[in-house]
């Protein structure tokens, strides 16, 4: 028996968000500077590294809590769709996800973005999808829309530090493309 390298895209993601906490051990500046978004009030337009928080918030986590509750649902969640999907298409809907989140971000909130939740949600919503027939609406889909997605609703506007509505972004962006991207049954190319 052997081990396998089962889902590329996903674990590489977690290696690669892994080993930036680990880093930031020894650097502690390196997610202030490199993984979180900053918010209205503080985005610099100027600056490049601002720029490139945008997408690399998924990666970066405050504490190893932060990173294990993350990636606990997308190690259950992602080998599942990445197999429907196929790896590269899981890898954009990652990609558009820390990007619409980053920017959203940006642009309507004054508090700064940090960790994969975003990616979380749309993992959760995209899974209600992976038996979906054209022309018709998964029931797990709705209950699971009512349940998360309403609950993140509702929280929004709540002071807590954790990012409702990036939650709320990443379910709509799973949504989005397990309507609108076909699966691709068995294939991780």
């Amino acid at each position: 028996m052997r081990i396998k390298y089962n889902a590329p895209t996903v674990l590489t993601f977690t290696l690669l968000c892994t080993t930036v906490l680990i880093l930031s051990g020894f650097f502690p500046t390196l997610i202030l500077n490199w993984f979180l978004v900053p918010g209205r009030n503080t985005f610099r337009a100027g600056s490049f590294r601002n720029w490139v928080t945008i997408l690399t918030h998924v990666a970066g986590h405050a504490n190893r809590a932060h990173l294990i509750n993350n990636f606990m649902l997308i190690l259950l969640i992602g080998p599942m769709l990445e197999e429907n999907y196929g790896s590269k298409s899981l890898l954009i809907m990652i990609v558009t996800t820390a990007l619409v989140t980053g920017v959203l971000n940006v642009l309507l909130f004054n508090s700064a973005l940090l960790g994969a939740s975003g990616v979380v949600f749309m993992m959760i919503l995209l899974s209600s999808f992976t038996n979906f027939n054209h022309g018709e609406v998964p029931l797990t889909f709705i209950l699971v829309m009512i349940l998360y997605m309403g609950l993140q609703l509702f929280n929004t506007s709540d002071p807590e530090n954790v990012s409702h509505f990036a939650h709320f972004v990443g379910g709509l962006c799973g949504s989005i493309f397990g309507f609108f991207r076909p699966q691709r049954k068995g294939s991780y190319v």
